[in-house]
């Protein structure tokens, strides 16, 4: 088929669809046996399965709402009256000066990010070209492939600070992040995916603080980040400021089946990414909307991510620490990134005597599933650093047993790379 050149980068071979049919394979292939530390799927909590049930049961019994819900199409902004809610929430909990102007419902945040790369990159009227630059490899696989033109994404490396005998950090390296004019935009996620880190409020700040000066947004992911789910085990604060765009999603709370992101960013860049979506989805779905936003008005949502959220996945985040001191050799050279957030473990095998992508293969045919780090690294200044084939993502998401399991035969292959 004669495609087009966009057509080509978005239908081509990606790091995403790699991933996503190496996970289905390698799943069909295990079978029940198949130890899954490898997806992103938020795990199923029953307390937060219980409220969602409540609503939805809420939703059915009242035909206005069941119709509102399945039946009306909404503005491709969102529904008028779920924006007030997010934006009174907003202006209470986190104190960012916004209303309902400030707000675009999207159908997820990977939708999200695709219309604001293509929105503020790429060709200018001018004849150059602009792009975005993430300030902190490795950052989520997510991104890598939504240029609708070649080249949109710069990158730069961390400095990287060892912590303890097996754990590090990655900061931003400032002296290393060079603004040039083609630097159309930053973006981070905090949490991060892959390594749970959250950038601390001073980089975040000093980051604000450079955007504010070449008058440029900063895309701060918020999908494992706050006000929901909150999923953030090391203290951060939410930061607004007039260059400041926010993705918040509903996924990791529970609800990635619905599909629903929310941008918050200057008005301007929210009315246009409500043109873009009625231009490409014609609007949005309105469940998601509906089921969560009578939550957000009496504050239950943001108290289930307090008391059940949070609290879940820390201890998981702890159990899975424990069970890495218990099984991987104390004289092999292993570490975890600081977790300070999300869903995952970060290891890094500095040295080893195999790639991530070989240890993923060992690992896969022993039947525990994780996701190799090379994945994860992309833009200009990470192709030729060894540290992007030395990590591997585990998920800490899913059953206890497995995750235990999984981390005693990771112990194994590490003592095997490492001799």
């Amino acid at each position: 088929m004669n495609f087009s050149s966009p057509g080509r980068l978005l239908s081509g071979p990606s790091g995403i669809k790699e991933l996503m049919d190496d996970l289905g394979h390698a799943l069909a292939d295990s079978g029940p046996s198949c130890h899954m530390l490898g997806g992103g799927n938020p795990a199923h909590i029953p307390a937060v399965e219980a409220v969602w049930q409540q609503g939805l049961q809420a939703i059915a019994a009242d035909p206005a709402a069941l119709r509102r819900a399945l039946g009306i199409y909404d503005p491709p902004r969102g529904n008028p009256a779920f924006l007030e809610t997010l934006a009174q929430l907003l202006r209470t909990s986190c104190g960012w000066p916004v209303g309902p102007e400030n707000i675009a419902v999207t159908p997820g945040g990977q939708t999200a990010f695709f219309l604001l790369f293509n929105l503020l990159a790429g060709r200018r009227p001018d004849g150059t070209t602009g792009r975005i630059l993430f300030p902190l490899m490795p950052e989520y696989i997510g991104y890598a492939n939504q240029g609708l033109e070649p080249g949109l994404f710069a990158a730069r490396r961390p400095r990287i600070t060892r912590t303890g005998p097996h754990t590090f950090k990655y900061h931003v390296d400032f002296d290393a992040l060079n603004l040039t004019p083609d630097i159309a935009a930053l973006c981070l996620s905090r949490p991060t995916n892959p390594s749970g880190n959250v950038i601390p409020n001073a980089e975040l700040r000093r980051l604000a603080d450079l955007a504010a000066e070449h008058d440029i947004p900063l895309i701060i992911d918020d999908a494992y980040g706050y006000p929901f789910p909150g999923i953030v085990f090391h203290h951060a604060t939410p930061l607004w400021t007039d260059q400041t765009v926010h993705v918040l999603s509903l996924s990791k709370l529970g609800l990635p089946g619905t599909r629903t992101a929310f941008v918050v960013a200057p008005a301007p860049i929210a009315a246009a990414l409500s043109s873009m979506v009625a231009v490409t989805g014609l609007a949005n779905g309105n469940l998601g909307q509906a089921l969560t936003g009578p939550l957000l008005a009496d504050g239950q949502l943001l108290r289930l991510c307090r008391e059940e959220i949070r609290p879940f996945y820390e201890r998981k985040r702890d159990l899975a620490l424990a069970a890495a001191q218990e099984f991987f050799p104390a004289d092999a050279p292993w570490a975890f990134h600081a977790s300070e957030g999300a869903l995952f473990l970060w290891l890094w095998l500095e040295n080893a005597r195999k790639s991530s992508r070989q240890i993923y293969e060992d690992l896969k045919a022993r039947g525990v599933i994780v996701v190799p780090g090379e994945y994860f690294f992309f833009g200009d200044d990470t192709a030729d650093w060894p540290h992007r084939h030395e990590c591997l993502r585990i998920s800490f998401a899913m059953d206890e047993k497995d995750v235990r399991t999984g981390l005693k035969i990771i112990g194994q292959e590490i003592a095997r790379a490492s001799s």
